[in-house]
């Protein structure tokens, strides 16, 4: 009679989960930090359930076979899930490859008296285990990844905050590299406060940019020139030494563009630019005034 080891492992599969779970608790890597142990009971639980409901004699050496969308469905969330909490991916990997133990174990017992059936079960198990743990990696770097790409846009979105630092007038200090995607937030958070506070001179403060290539040049002109489109003046200051030699160097050209060393000498230009004057006035105190 043929063996068939997916009823095998389903007729045991308490057991599976029980050895699966001393194996998890008792390993090195076990983070308790990130996960409970009841929720690790749950998440273990859960994929047990779904691998042995939809494990059968036909697709036990078929990876690919459709009847398992329902197993790497529940894979991805896993995944997704423990990439999020901060697993690292060996530790998510761990956690599907050590189920590998307990199913090998399961068979061991059952199939004690026939050592070739043995390791013919077992390599299909193991293969099919091994595959199961490359999915979950390329899934867990997935959302990895997302999480980095989300992470970016924030900090992409903290690091270009729009000040309004006087009627009319708004500044935006960058710090960091000025790449294409980070241009593009600075145009529309820049246009945008432009709109939003009827601004006619805009203020964008470089000293917190490492250098200026040809590239990040560039990228400022198209700044400057969405904010003209806009109607309104925009003024570059934080202009260091090492940048103007750059500047010329590279053979830019900002003559177009108004230029300053500070912020302070950009802000009297745009007080300047709306005639206005800012005056300092010594306000006597009383005490002055009785001495």
């Amino acid at each position: 009679m043929k063996l068939d080891t997916a009823k095998i492992l389903q007729k045991r599969k308490k057991q599976i989960l029980e050895l699966w779970m001393k194996n998890q608790l008792v390993d090195f890597s076990l983070r308790e930090d990130l996960m409970s142990n009841e929720e690790l009971t749950l998440q273990s639980e859960e994929l047990v359930n779904v691998l042995l409901q939809n494990l059968n004699s036909d697709n036990l050496e078929d990876v690919q076979s459709a009847s398992f969308e329902p197993l790497y469905e529940v894979l991805e969330s896993i995944s997704l899930s423990r990439a999020k909490m901060g697993y690292s991916p060996r530790e998510t990997g761990t956690f599907v490859f050590s189920l590998k133990d307990a199913l090998l174990s399961v068979l061991q017992q059952e199939i004690k008296n026939d050592p070739l059936q043995l390791l013919e079960e077992s390599l299909k198990v193991s293969k099919l285990i091994d595959s199961l743990g490359v999915v979950t990696f390329e899934t867990f770097i997935k959302g990895r990844e997302e999480v980095i790409l989300r992470q970016t846009d924030e900090i992409a979105e903290i690091s270009t905050p729009v000040i309004r630092v006087w009627d009319g007038i708004v500044a935006m200090p960058i710090i960091g590299t000025l790449d294409s995607a980070r241009t593009q937030v600075v145009m529309e958070n820049l246009l945008q406060e432009i709109v939003a506070t009827s601004s006619s001179i805009a203020i964008l403060d470089i000293s917190g940019v490492p250098a200026v290539d040809s590239l990040v040049a560039q990228h400022l002109i198209k700044t400057v020139s969405a904010t003209r489109l806009m109607g309104a003046e925009c003024i570059i200051s934080g202009i260091r030494p090492e940048i103007a030699q750059t500047v010329v160097h590279l053979g830019i050209d900002l003559s177009g563009i108004v230029t300053k060393a500070t912020l302070a000498s950009a802000l009297r230009y745009a007080f300047a630019l709306m005639q206005m004057e800012v005056k300092r006035t010594i306000v006597k105190t009383k005490a002055g005034i009785d001495g």
